[in-house]
């Protein structure tokens, strides 16, 4: 009784207290331009700087310094002393003219691909067990874990010992159960050698694609699950149109850095076969480092590692156009 209703809209109760006089503006302080002070050297820029420097003084100096090195003749000591002539590309064509370049590039495809879809498909497999969850599952994931922290080299000795053709360990258990009469020679055969790097790579990453599988599978919201459960969806419905779509933006970015650590991979196959048998195995940067520190051709070598070098760069900036789209 006695009392006033106000008409007052959402939209004029939000424009109120802008101008409800000099008391509202003091809760809004203006901010103050700083004069005289460039914006790389102001918060939170200033916070990265240090990174920034440290990057661009290393690797940005060793990346300057190959691409240099590789648009120039006469070899390294030619480069030092300062007598390498600038040739431009020239090393380029003759490296793409070169059939142990190509045979190099063809099988880094091979070896990436198949590395990177059986690391792939298994660790999301892995994943969804663990996130469905199981009794003694932290020691399990443990364990998964050892094949990641091990060293290259560690691990290539290990598959080097387990699939030798004389005295490993495989062709030990083959010959026992009886699957085969002789031994088979994994490292010697030129299809056989490929097959057995790309399984100690999947071996090495499925750990590290499984943890980071795991994370993002653990930030999905439950309830769209508990509602689609409701509403009788399965649970190969529920992966298929929920968890599959979803997962995208991890999924994206977990194949970008298995691409990357593939596509680089250097010392599990340098100690399994070395590149062999008949270059089967010499992927991208066995080449390189067979140019410049067999050949000492440092030239061709650092070419090589330009193109080595552009294949993530692509992928970068493919990830991140897709990123943005999202």
């Amino acid at each position: 009784m006695g009392s006033v209703r106000t008409s007052q809209t959402p939209a004029a109760a939000e424009e109120a207290p802008a101008s409800a006089g000099p008391e509202s503006g003091r809760s809004r302080p203006r901010r103050t331009r700083r004069v005289g002070v460039p914006a790389v050297f102001r918060p939170p820029n200033v916070f990265i700087l240090p990174a920034a420097l440290f990057l661009l003084g290393t690797i940005g100096y060793a990346i300057g310094y190959n691409i240099n090195l590789s648009l120039r003749g006469g070899g390294l000591a030619a480069f030092l002393a300062g007598e390498a002539t600038f040739v431009g590309l020239d090393n380029y064509v003759e490296m793409l003219g070169d059939r142990r370049f190509r045979n190099a590039l063809w099988v880094s495809l091979l070896f990436s691909v198949g590395s990177l879809v059986f690391q792939f498909v298994i660790a999301f497999a892995i994943a969804l067990v663990f996130n469905a969850g199981f009794r003694g599952q932290s020691w399990v994931r443990t364990l998964l874990l050892v094949g990641w922290v091990l060293p290259p080299v560690v691990s290539g000795s290990l598959f080097r010992w387990l699939l030798d053709g004389t005295f490993g360990l495989i062709n030990h258990i083959l010959v026992s159960v009886g699957l085969t009469q002789q031994a088979i020679f994994f490292l010697s055969d030129p299809t056989l050698a490929l097959v057995s790097v790309t399984a100690a790579s999947i071996w090495v990453g499925v750990p590290f694609l499984t943890v980071l599988l795991l994370a993002g599978l653990r930030t999905l919201p439950r309830e769209i699950y508990e509602a689609a459960g409701v509403d009788g969806a399965g649970y190969w419905q529920s992966l298929r149109h929920m968890t599959l779509p979803l997962m995208k933006p991890v999924s994206l970015t977990v194949l970008l850095l298995a691409a990357i650590w593939t596509f680089k991979a250097f010392d599990t196959i340098y100690i399994m076969t070395g590149g062999g048998p008949a270059r089967a195995t010499e992927v991208l940067p066995l080449y390189a480092y067979h140019m410049a520190f067999r050949v000492h051709d440092f030239s061709t070598g650092a070419a090589a590692a330009v193109v080595l070098m552009l294949f993530p760069l692509i992928l970068g900036i493919l990830y991140l156009r897709s990123a943005r789209r999202h």
